[in-house]
């Protein structure tokens, strides 16, 4: 019985993907990278400390790592936080969890101000018991720590109640490390064979047909075997 879920932000939450990819891309060609977008792309779900070291050695980081960081965070919050939306049925989501006693925590790799608007972007204020963000972290995805403080905030719950829902591989290796189940999200545009891969035990489109098996069969939830395979639709597009 799934008493506790630990949602990740973007990607599953929120339609941002895509706007933290091109604002880290813009960024690294002002610091003199110049980066495909589709691999930029393949990183987001990481913090900047874990981001970074994939694209600049420890040297460059040393000298302007920080000042990128700056650079990125700016361009992002004036350029493309105006343009993020939340998925669908987001908020009837978590007022249906709510309602059905169990408890939920947020656990993203934004900073908190980003985190907050996302919140106010939901509608989900008041919805959930804890949220956790990288400012409260040594180290970001696919490391556990956003996943441990959350659980902390939840009251330590046995990880057998609990199940990790996010869009990227990083999610799921960090729920892998404390032994949590994940659910994998589609809505963030990760492969599904990556998200099995990193260990997801079930994929689903995005948050509305995760509330669609929560309203079907709440005992089940989330491992609605009877449900139609939505990862099996997406591949065969």
């Amino acid at each position: 019985m799934v008493e506790n879920v630990i949602f990740d932000v973007d990607g599953t939450l929120i339609d941002s993907v895509d706007e933290h990819a091109e604002a880290w891309r813009r960024s690294f060609i002002e610091f003199g990278r110049d980066i495909p977008f589709a691999h930029v792309r393949s990183q987001i779900g990481k913090g900047a400390d874990q981001l970074l070291p994939v694209f600049f050695n420890d040297e460059e980081l040393e000298r302007f790592g920080k000042d990128l960081e700056e650079y990125r965070s700016a361009l992002f919050k004036r350029e493309f936080l105006p343009k993020v939306r939340c998925f669908p049925r987001v908020k009837e989501l978590f007022q249906q969890l709510r309602k059905r006693g169990r408890k939920v925590a947020l656990a993203s790799s934004a900073k908190d101000d980003e985190l907050k608007r996302y919140v106010e972007l939901c509608g989900i204020d008041g919805l959930f018991e804890a949220k956790t963000n990288k400012d409260e972290v040594d180290k970001s995805k696919p490391h556990p720590d956003i996943f441990e403080a959350a659980l902390t905030k939840l009251g330590k719950p046995d990880p057998a109640t609990v199940v990790v829902v996010g869009d990227t591989p990083y999610d799921a290796l960090a729920a892998g490390k404390l032994h949590l189940a994940s659910v994998g999200v589609l809505c963030g545009g990760f492969r599904p064979d990556d998200l099995r891969t990193a260990g997801c035990r079930t994929l689903v489109k995005d948050p509305a047909e995760l509330l669609r098996r929560l309203e079907e069969d709440p005992e089940a939830w989330p491992w609605d075997a009877a449900s139609r395979d939505t990862s099996k639709d997406e591949e065969s597009r």
